[in-house]
């Protein structure tokens, strides 16, 4: 039996210069981001404007899963990021 992913999802407001996304560019204002795990053991960042129907891939995602902290920690980082404004590349180390 496969267990569910495990997934996390956050509201956030953008800071100077928006979040980056591969479909649509730099998304502003009111977001929900959602961090959720792969099969493959990465994880899928995707974020949209609260309350909208359509998500987007926030730039860098997949992303390797940090085996250190966890997907939770990387769900905080991602959404400190997009709340400074930040990139998705910020996410790697």
């Amino acid at each position: 039996m496969t267990a569910a992913p495990e997934r996390y999802t956050g509201e956030v407001t953008t800071g100077p210069g928006g979040a980056m996304t591969d479909e649509v560019g730099v998304i502003t204002g009111d977001l929900t981001l959602t961090t959720s795990t792969r099969p493959d053991g990465q994880a899928d960042l995707r974020i949209q404007y609260t309350g909208a129907d359509e998500w987007y891939t926030l730039t860098g995602s997949p992303t390797p899963i940090p085996p250190d902290t966890g997907l939770q920690d990387l769900h905080a980082r991602a959404l400190e990021a997009v709340r400074h404004g930040g990139q998705a590349t910020t996410l790697r180390k």
